[in-house]
């Protein structure tokens, strides 16, 4: 599967809304001497990060031993970089602006903007680059980069353009037919900047579906999203 990846950053402040925010929960911190699991609880300034132990399947916040603690308003002895990574259930809104549809039979390659949507669920992977660089009057500088990584099934419908054309002249009224699509989907997401490619095909919904070209024939879109959860 094809992915179109962003190729810029920017640094963002931290909240506890949206996915591409750091917020409390579990993560694996990964470092250049390892990977372990810990619990992070967020503040506006700081970063607190809890060591993690398994006890019959349940991973249990060890708060006998001291968090590292990781502030942004506190003086800088040097810098510090890790990365956050944390896997999730994906429910996204999407929508396909653009679709390429192949030739068929008459037709030659086409390039659509029909309106559609359709609800998205994937599977996902979130990472956070974490960097605390000093400043001229030696504070700490949180930044942090976000990076989305999804790929997972959809299903929604769209409208379609009915007519001589898309018919091979078996019909003679135009009208704007609705279709049902489904497929798959990989989203890719920076920061706040998401897009991603999807691989689908479309189903028209009403009698002339065994006249239409394109019916059940495999088409590539650029998909855009809103995410739910």
């Amino acid at each position: 599967m094809l992915l179109i990846i962003a190729a810029f950053q920017s640094c963002t402040l931290v909240k506890k809304t949206a996915k591409q925010e750091l917020s409390d929960g579990y993560y694996t911190k990964i470092t250049t001497t390892g990977n372990s699991k810990v619990y992070i609880d967020v503040t506006e300034e700081t970063i607190a990060i809890y060591p993690t132990q398994k006890h019959s399947h349940i991973r249990v916040i060890d708060t006998t031993l001291p968090s590292v603690i990781y502030s942004s308003i506190s003086d800088v002895m040097g810098t510090y970089d890790f990365v956050l990574s944390k896997n999730s259930l994906d429910v996204d809104f999407i929508t396909m602006p653009l679709k390429y549809r192949w030739a068929q039979q008459a037709m030659p390659p086409q390039l659509n903007a029909n309106l559609n949507g359709a609800f998205y669920l994937g599977f996902r992977n979130d990472r956070y680059k974490i960097n605390y660089i000093a400043n001229p009057i030696r504070k700490a500088e949180r930044y942090i980069n976000h990076f989305g990584y999804s790929v997972g099934v959809f299903t929604g419908i769209g409208n379609t353009a009915m007519n001589a054309a898309t018919t091979g002249n078996s019909m003679l009224q135009d009208y704007d037919g609705i279709v049902w699509s489904k497929g798959i989907a990989a989203i890719v997401g920076v920061n706040f900047f998401t897009i991603g490619l999807a691989l689908g095909f479309d189903n028209l919904m009403d009698h002339n579906r065994t006249i239409w070209h394109y019916e059940s024939k495999p088409w590539v879109g650029v998909a855009v999203g809103l995410n739910l959860n």
